[in-house]
């Protein structure tokens, strides 16, 4: 199957969030007009791609009818289907219980709204967001479309297939270990996962013992992902941050920045590894200092305390069904990843406290890198992105877990240290899939990660997939 994109010339075209939102703002086109060419669009990709967990059409339709203000006011997007949209139903990537229309927007839905965006659905996802790609045994595989074959990356994957097709602009993810960097990377798209505490939180996530999800979105141009951070700190701003403020382009500084192609676990791939070092020799192009560092100074035992701290969350989902989704639960309907997680923290809850007080050291064992350099680059993901049943959530629980680590090596860290990290579309591989670069800098620090997006943006224009 080749690939799969719905650029044409109704009102949204080619244009970006930014863009559409010009185009509303001076009467080119209609709010009316926006949503429908996004309805018909996403009508054409979900079929053969499975990208909504749910569709609002009607419900986007009326609103478009009304102006609810914010610069994105009209702009089409969609929600991942984790976060409370008041009357429709929030099923976290199962079917596990039966829907039923939640009453009432969650902290960070209420936000998203506020920026004017206007969702045409609920977006597809992994079961609870635990794998790094969505291939529910029943409500089936999330796809890429530039190659239908392989996996569109991560629980936030449903939204970046509506963004990179060119069904929507923008498209609301989250990051619990990767998955607005993920699905950026495996389908051509930047994801920035800001700094811990940058937007709010949907409550079960703001009560873990370590905030390891961050909201934000996934976008085809840094200028949008750049807008949507300003809109948002209009909106909803974390005084104990540094404002981002209005990025509109590079800073003029230089900067010192560390390249890292081995992760704790494994080298990248050849092929992942050469991409990264050529976006190192293009930084040095730019003016920056770029050193090579052979690895990051992490404990051994990160990997095996995120995993411990990851069967924890799905213990709770897991036994806590019941009284969180209500009688309808079966747990026997949960796929073979949800359940080998609750059994690996069954048994291992002893070794659980001192697992968490670890991972929360990890910030601590970065300072000196911090100190050191600016931004930290990486590879998103540690190889090519995988076809469809290499991570089917329904094989072996041992089998998915390794392969899981084996890929989504990079990602994990900065959900552990809050720090934020973005993933920029700057290689592709001999096969013509998207190659992700990462790069990271200290908690706070989101604006000179964007500044640095656009630089590269300028330097190295992002593959698009109507032109391939």
């Amino acid at each position: 199957m080749a690939h799969m994109q719905v650029f044409g010339d109704d009102a949204l075209g080619e244009l970006d969030a930014v863009a559409v939102a010009e185009a509303i703002e001076a009467g080119t086109i209609s709010r009316s007009e926006a949503i429908e060419a996004a309805i018909d669009r996403t009508a054409r990709v979900d079929p053969a791609l499975n990208a909504l967990a749910g569709e609002s059409f009607d419900r986007a339709r009326a609103r478009a009818n009304r102006p609810y203000g914010g610069f994105f006011d009209g702009v089409p997007s969609a929600i991942k289907d984790n976060s409370d949209v008041a009357g429709l139903p929030t099923m976290k990537g199962s079917d596990a219980w039966r829907p039923f229309p939640v009453a009432a927007d969650g902290d960070f839905t209420r936000l998203f709204f506020a920026t004017g965006l206007n969702i045409v659905g609920k977006t597809q996802m992994s079961e609870f967001g635990f794998s790094a790609s969505a291939e529910h045994p029943r409500l089936g595989p999330v796809r890429n479309p530039w190659h239908p074959q392989h996996t569109a990356g991560a629980s936030s994957s449903g939204s970046a297939v509506l963004v990179a097709t060119g069904a929507v602009p923008i498209a609301h993810a989250n990051d619990g270990g990767g998955s607005i960097r993920i699905p950026a990377a495996c389908t051509g798209l930047v994801g920035l996962k800001p700094s811990r505490g940058r937007l709010p939180l949907e409550a079960e996530h703001a009560e873990m013992p370590i905030k390891i999800v961050a909201n934000g979105v996934l976008t085809r141009s840094v200028r949008d992902t750049a807008a949507f951070y300003r809109e948002a700190e209009r909106a909803w701003r974390n005084r104990r941050l540094p404002a981002i403020g209005d990025v509109t382009g590079p800073a003029h500084q230089r900067l010192r920045i560390a390249v890292v192609t081995r992760s704790i676990r494994r080298d990248s791939a050849p092929e992942v590894r050469e991409a990264t070092l050529k976006a190192a020799a293009l930084l040095e192009t730019l003016g920056h200092h770029v050193e090579p560092l052979e690895e990051l100074p992490v404990r051994p035992s990160f990997v095996d305390d995120f995993v411990l701290y990851w069967a924890l969350l799905s213990m709770a989902l897991v036994r806590g069904g019941r009284k969180r989704f209500g009688a309808s639960f079966d747990r026997t309907r949960l796929d073979n990843l949800s359940l080998g997680l609750d059994r690996h923290a069954a048994r291992n809850l002893h070794r659980i406290p001192t697992a968490i007080a670890r991972l929360a050291t990890t910030r601590r064992s970065l300072a000196a890198v911090h100190r050191r350099f600016d931004v930290v680059l990486t590879p998103t993901l540690a190889h090519e992105t995988p076809p469809i049943g290499a991570l089917d959530p329904m094989a072996d629980y041992e089998q998915v877990i390794d392969r899981l680590i084996d890929w989504v090596a990079f990602t994990p860290l900065h959900n552990i240290t809050g720090d934020p990290a973005i993933s920029l579309p700057l290689a592709q591989s001999s096969t013509g899939l998207p190659i992700g670069m990462m790069f990271s800098a200290p908690l706070g620090q989101d604006a000179r990660l964007l500044e640095l997006a656009f630089e590269l943006e300028a330097a190295a224009p992002f593959a698009r997939i109507q032109d391939s």
